[in-house]
């Protein structure tokens, strides 16, 4: 068992298979030292746990709810750089986190949400997991998303 992957274990987290690509692109692609991956949704299972827009009002998705759909979108990226690393013991940093929320209009709490997937990638990498990071809110996202995450990774 590799290092991350005791990590996962110990945290009772467990990587999906690599999402089918919707369209005409990769999962992820490694290019020098780096491995950026494609936004990732936060499919369980090859379903998006809900969908429509992120705010605090009866009806829409709650920030708590999103937050840890923003988890799930960086296990399914993780999954997707493991793809093409083999190994996620090659990870040396997370360099750039870039989450889109599905907001209300009256919603702004796009950082809370995203803080789920910082936090996630903080707890499997420890420091070589902090990271540079945007949290952008959007009108709407593929499939009606609440949540979309995509990575950037220096490796060996």
């Amino acid at each position: 068992m590799t290092d991350v992957a005791a990590r996962l274990a110990e945290l009772d987290l467990e990587l999906p298979e690599v999402a089918a690509p919707a369209g005409a692109y990769v999962p992820a692609v490694r290019t020098g030292s780096y491995v950026y991956t494609a936004g990732q949704l936060p499919f369980v299972d090859g379903v998006l746990p809900a969908t429509g827009k992120v705010g605090a009002s009866a009806g829409l998705v709650s920030p708590d709810d999103a937050k840890a759909m923003a988890a799930t979108c960086v296990l399914n990226a993780l999954a997707a750089a493991g793809s093409v690393l083999g190994s996620l013991d090659e990870v040396v940093r997370v360099v750039k986190v870039t989450g889109f929320v599905a907001s209300d209009p009256g919603f702004s709490g796009q950082p809370g949400v995203i803080n789920g997937a910082s936090e996630l990638l903080g707890d499997v990498f420890g420091e070589a997991g902090r990271h540079a990071r945007s949290a952008v809110g959007v009108a709407v996202l593929p499939l009606d998303s609440p949540v979309e995450v995509e990575l950037v990774l220096e490796v060996r």
